[in-house]
């Protein structure tokens, strides 16, 4: 078994202990690795974002083996594996940081919620050109419009202006610009990468049965 040698007191007599387990109870590394429990816990409620393991540690003045244990015990608290009642959010790794979230069986409660106090949404247009640019990326306006049909100006405006896509490059021949999507939308859709995304093939007619002529 993988363990950590200790830092601090008994360090020097060889102390280890298991990656994330915690310290005796009451001793001076239990209160200390309580505190750094409590100080993660707070940042992540009030993180808009993913916090990598590394911003944390900097931000708390703590080694990276410290942050790792304590956020294995917060995991642990949160999903009422260690001896606790199972919390209504649980903290998950996504976009390479950690970030906390609602559980899945309460989204519905959490979603109306926030619908009667901000309904505002992505358009059908928004979304469809969302999808286009998440499974096609990088790809320009004049791309996206040539597969959905209609101009997406105005729809790349809002989804650009809501941090979901971004400039990824300009093409140096035509100037087109092209674009990609942000660790936002990782964020929004719950994953730690776009090869996540589930595919499309089964979505899609495969013509065995024919295909209806266009009117």
């Amino acid at each position: 078994m993988t363990t950590d040698t200790l830092a601090g007191p008994g360090a020097g007599t060889g102390a280890t202990r298991t990656p994330g387990a915690a310290p005796a109870p009451g001793s001076a590394l239990a209160v200390e690795a309580a505190a750094l429990d409590r100080s993660l816990e707070a940042i992540l409620m009030v993180a808009d974002e993913p916090q990598s393991l590394l911003h944390l540690g900097t931000a708390l003045r703590r080694p990276l083996s410290d942050v790792r244990r304590s956020i294995a015990r917060l995991v642990a608290d949160f999903d009422g594996t260690a001896g606790t009642v199972r919390r209504g959010f649980e903290l998950r790794e996504v976009a390479g940081g950690w970030r906390i979230y609602v559980r899945p069986e309460y989204d519905t409660a959490v979603a109306d919620f926030v619908l009667t106090q901000n309904p505002s949404k992505l358009s059908q247009a928004a979304l469809e050109t969302l999808a286009v640019i998440a499974y096609k990326q990088p790809i320009s306006r004049g791309a996206v419009a040539s597969i959905r049909a209609v101009n997406v100006d105005s729809v790349v405006r809002t989804l650009v202006g809501r941090g979901l896509i971004t400039e990824v490059f300009t093409d140096s021949e035509t100037g087109a610009i092209n674009y990609g999507t942000t660790d936002l939308l990782l964020t929004q859709l719950g994953i730690n990468s776009l090869d996540e995304l589930p595919y499309l093939s089964p979505l899609l007619a495969d013509g065995a049965n024919g295909f209806e002529d266009s009117p």
